[in-house]
């Protein structure tokens, strides 16, 4: 999810959510407090609790934000290119010269996801928010179906091997300082959809 979601926000809430997004990024979620909120906020932490009773409140809220963004844009959005939509979605995903903000956002997201192994509320949230992201690349792969720029397939299926790849590549990006793997996995992920995706357009 970029984070250009929050470069103009309109309201008191968003403002909080923005502040919320910039401090996890920065001291991830067992350095988030709600002073580190107020003081990213340029505010006193009275005001987000004004708002918010606690910071698991706060991140959900900004969690459910950042989907709500993410449906919204997505449902807007008629997939015109799925092959060049379905690449870019993997080159987002396996690059290798990314900045501090795009590593932090990713790091973050495995320490919130851990916290879903005990806690029904996030797990509730990474539910919600799997299905909805696996359901956006199987849009993807029927529109490509449906255009004829890829071959017949399981659409469900696809989409959640990719899911389940993406998340793996969250863990392993998150908790090792190496990176060389990511050009390999990318190589065996294109073959794996030249091979049930692609086909078809090659054979033409």
């Amino acid at each position: 999810m970029p984070s250009d979601v929050f470069d103009d926000p309109t309201d008191t809430r968003e403002k909080i959510l923005a502040a919320t997004y910039r401090s996890l990024n920065e001291h991830g979620y067992a350095g988030l407090t709600m002073q580190t909120i107020g003081d990213e906020l340029e505010q006193s932490p009275s005001l987000v609790y004004h708002h918010y009773e606690n910071k698991d409140a706060l991140v959900l809220a900004c969690l459910e934000y950042l989907l709500e963004q993410f449906e919204s844009e997505f449902g807007n959005d008629a997939v015109d290119d799925p092959k060049g939509q379905l690449e870019e979605i993997l080159e987002w995903w396996f690059a290798t010269d990314v900045d501090d903000e795009w590593h932090g956002f990713l790091t973050t997201i495995l320490e919130l996801r851990a916290r879903a192994v005990h806690d029904s509320e996030y797990r509730e949230h990474f539910t919600r928010s799997d299905r909805i992201f696996k359901e956006s690349l199987a849009t993807v792969l029927r529109a490509g179906i449906d255009s004829g720029a890829f071959r017949e397939c399981d659409p469900d299926a696809i989409a959640e091997t990719l899911q389940t790849v993406f998340i793996g590549t969250v863990l392993r990006r998150s908790s090792t300082d190496d990176d060389e793997w990511l050009t390999d996995v990318h190589a065996e992920l294109d073959s794996y959809l030249d091979s049930l995706v692609h086909a078809r357009e090659r054979s033409q």
